[in-house]
């Protein structure tokens, strides 16, 4: 029994671990610019290259705070050249996005990644939050969840990005979900549309405010083609079957993305962690498939391993009986 719950919480960290690599990975400004390339208007068709100059700072990676009341902390002063803040005047606060209570508020749940991007007229900004998903959730509706994400990107802005009355102020937010594990490949885009039921009264305001796109990750790594082409990257880099040698190659000779020793390494990192994982599910099914009366030469063939493979993982974990 301690041997199961010692295995259990092992692969739960790795899981935790493999999970901090891959919002790492997302993470990266020249990934982060091949996926505004494919879901912000303003920079569809451009080099993904050309739009790493217009993200502003260094992204948030699960560091900022879902909950209300926790996206913004109001500031004495702040030097951080990342945050989009109001000026300080006539004792007026400074108010940035809270970065500063991840360890005292462990529980609480945190934006994946986010960040500002600069539009090209040098002038407008917007706000991209990216969440990753090894899967579709079961406990609830995706969609909902992310028109609460949506939904906290405005309305933190207040006192941040706007003051008082001015909701002309406030940024386009795009909230982009990447569910792997899905039965197809898929992206949608969900946003606001005006219906006139009466009359045709020109309202004025921005319906282009919010903005979900819900992107859909096939197990199969698509074939490599325009229609694909964000797909075939984000499966690369997610994939616990490539190699860290073929997610390497991929990147660099299908998407020209500059790998310099840090995202080496992460690769890596998260390309051992997906090893664990899948030796730890072997082991789990090894050991669930001997309790059942399985034969070795059957319980091999499931797994993919020899059956004295297979003969040392069952002596290794099973208990000595006195």
């Amino acid at each position: 029994m301690v041997t199961e719950i010692k295995n259990a919480v092992n692969t739960t960290d790795k899981d935790a671990q493999y999970d901090d690599k891959a919002k790492r990975l997302l993470g990266n400004k020249t990934i982060l610019a091949h996926i505004l390339v494919k879901t912000v208007d303003e920079f569809r068709g451009m080099n993904p290259k050309d739009v790493v100059s217009y993200i502003e700072g260094e992204p948030f990676i699960s560091v900022i705070s879902v909950e209300p009341g926790l996206t913004n902390v109001e500031k004495i002063s702040s030097s951080d050249s990342r945050l989009s803040k109001v000026g300080r005047k006539k004792g007026q606060r400074i108010v940035g996005m809270n970065t500063e209570n991840a360890e005292i508020n462990e529980g609480l749940v945190r934006f994946d990644i986010i960040f500002y991007v600069r539009m090209k007229d040098g002038i407008s900004q917007v706000i991209v939050n990216v969440e990753a998903q090894k899967d579709e959730p079961t406990g609830y509706h995706i969609l909902n969840r992310a028109v609460f994400y949506v939904s906290r990107l405005i309305s933190s802005q207040k006192e941040r990005d706007f003051v008082g009355i001015n909701y002309n102020d406030i940024k386009r937010v795009f909230s982009i979900w990447v569910c792997m594990n899905m039965d197809e490949d898929s992206m949608t885009y969900v946003h606001l549309q005006k219906d006139d039921l009466l009359g045709s009264h020109p309202w004025k305001g921005g319906l282009d405010l919010l903005n979900i796109v819900l992107i859909g990750i096939s197990n199969e790594l698509p074939e490599h083609d325009e229609k694909y082409e964000l797909h075939r990257l984000l499966s690369t880099l997610l994939s616990m079957e490539l190699t860290a040698t073929e997610k390497i190659e991929i990147m660099k000779t299908e998407y020209h993305i500059p790998v310099d020793d840090e995202l080496r390494k992460d690769v890596s990192a998260m390309c051992n962690l997906s090893q664990g994982i899948r030796d730890a599910e072997n082991i789990k099914i090894i050991m669930n498939m001997h309790r059942k009366g399985y034969t070795l030469e059957q319980i091999a063939e499931c797994v993919e391993k020899t059956i004295g493979e297979v003969e040392t993982v069952i002596k290794e974990r099973e208990p000595v009986l006195a």
